[in-house]
């Protein structure tokens, strides 16, 4: 940034912070307040933005098998994520690419098509996730499974409301306290939430018929609060985030799994329309590892689980020893988990945990502190592609 405008940066920095008083911010919807909702509910994309989708942060031309079956389109073009895995491994010659959208069936390909499920595990009372598969021609008799899906996407979406809910009721103060306590932040924190967290809550109620239902997230409160950024000083919207964030695991905390369908259902369901299963990042909930669930195999790396790959990996090379020549053995996955509307995002939005994943990017396939475990369970990108893809087609691999 050229000096001048550095120091005009500065000086409107420093302007806004002394205009700014959390007191006087207006309850009422202003133009502002529009202005920052029509811009995080239109999901229409800029040529700047497509740019920043096609555009990848590495070009891996070494990497020529693609293994990508745990990412999140969300409401970006499939063609522009076509563009970007292309602008990311220019020299592949082997892929398997499947979306895994929460609660949504999607396809990259039309060959296959995937989806994210949130279930619940009665058995250690957790919600699980899991990865589901499918040749997309088995999904014309899947009439059951969609059904499903759609109730588990309409429960979940109700977090949002419930979150909001918390954010402003006066039945939820003392959670909204005990937030505040644990975030370190102020009355005028919680009121300026407050007031926008209603502000966006009446903005939804009068645009419901016109927004995409893909908003419906509880990610929507936190990029009511970005758009808005240049209103506020950035410390100040900065401490409401961690505050709202607080609440927001309060919110979970408090969620009931109970209508979440189990996982056996789910399984069966997926199962009876020739499905694959991958349990996702399962040192989130662990018991799973104990449970005897019909699946495909587990995820070992995933962006935001790293800590235990070599011990997942050495668990699964166990329990494939002692099965049978008869059983199907597990498979091994890594996920990059990539949530593509970060891409669009400029850099006072990113949230870095997910802004810099991306589709197919796994370097634990190449690490050299986990590559014996992985030779000893003769797990490789090439061969989880050739074996999950028999399995999808019908062909059990042994």
């Amino acid at each position: 940034m050229p000096k001048q405008a550095q120091t005009m940066s500065l000086i409107k920095s420093e302007d806004k912070n002394k205009l700014f008083d959390p007191e006087k911010v207006s309850k009422e919807i202003t133009d502002d307040d529009l202005k920052a909702f029509h811009e995080i509910t239109n999901l229409e994309i800029s040529s700047q933005q497509a740019d920043r989708i096609t555009t990848p942060y590495e070009v891996l031309l070494r990497q020529k098998k693609v293994l990508a079956v745990h990412w999140h389109p969300e409401y970006i073009p499939m063609d522009l994520i076509r563009q970007r895995i292309q602008n990311t491994f220019p020299n592949r010659d082997e892929e398997l690419i499947i979306p895994t959208q929460h609660n949504q069936i999607m396809s990259y390909d039309g060959e296959y098509s995937g989806v994210e499920v949130d279930c619940y595990s009665s058995g250690f009372k957790r919600k699980v996730q899991l990865l589901l598969h499918f040749k997309s021609s088995k999904l014309e008799n899947a009439d059951v499974l969609k059904s499903m899906l759609a109730h588990t996407f309409e429960y979940r979406s109700s977090q949002l409301f419930d979150l909001m809910d918390t954010l402003i009721e006066p039945k939820w103060d003392d959670y909204r306290q005990l937030a505040a306590e644990g975030t370190g932040v102020g009355e005028n924190v919680i009121r300026f939430a407050m007031i926008q967290t209603h502000k966006l809550r009446t903005l939804l109620e009068q645009h419901e018929h016109s927004i995409s239902r893909e908003v419906l997230k509880n990610k929507i409160v936190r990029n009511f609060l970005d758009a808005q950024r240049h209103l506020y000083p950035e410390n100040f919207i900065n401490r409401v985030q961690v505050f709202v964030k607080s609440v927001k695991k309060v919110v979970k905390a408090n969620f009931s799994l109970t209508y979440f369908y189990r996982t056996s259902e789910i399984i069966e369901e997926a199962r009876g329309i020739g499905g694959g299963i991958i349990v996702p990042h399962p040192e989130q909930f662990w018991p799973i590892l104990l449970c005897d669930y019909d699946i495909d195999g587990y995820e070992v790396w995933n962006p935001q689980s790293q800590e235990y790959t070599d011990f997942l990996i050495n668990v699964i090379n166990r329990q494939n020893k002692s099965r049978s020549a008869s059983t199907k053995k597990l498979l091994l996955f890594m996920g990059d988990d990539t949530h593509m509307s970060e891409k669009i995002k400029d850099s006072t939005q990113i949230e870095a945990s997910k802004f810099y994943r991306d589709i197919g990017v796994q370097p634990a396939w190449d690490d050299l502190s986990i590559r014996k475990s992985l030779i000893v369970g003769s797990f490789s990108r090439k061969k989880m592609i050739d074996e999950y893809r028999e399995r999808l087609e019908g062909q059990l691999s042994l």
